[in-house]
C-alpha cells in the first residue's frame, strides 16, 4: 500500500491555511454545535490553536519531506 503520507501533509496546510484566512477575517468558526461560534472561544483561542496547528504542520513537513 503506498504511504498517504504526503497527501496528508498537504491537506493539514490547506486547513491550517484556511484557519488562518477565517482569523485575519475575523471568523472563528470552527464549529460546535450548539450557539454561535464566539459563544465559545474568541480570537485568543484562535491564535492559540493556529499557532499550536502551524507548529504541528512544520514539524511534520520537516519529517515528511
Amino acid at each position: 500500500m503506498a504511504s498517504r503520507a504526503h497527501d496528508w501533509l498537504r491537506q493539514a496546510t490547506r486547513d491550517l491555511e484556511q484557519a488562518q484566512d477565517c482569523q485575519r477575517a475575523a471568523r472563528h468558526e470552527w464549529g460546535f454545535v450548539e450557539g454561535a461560534p464566539f459563544e465559545h472561544y474568541g480570537p485568543l483561542q484562535s491564535e492559540e490553536a493556529i499557532r499550536y496547528a502551524s507548529e504541528v504542520v512544520e514539524f511534520v513537513h520537516s519529517k515528511v519531506a
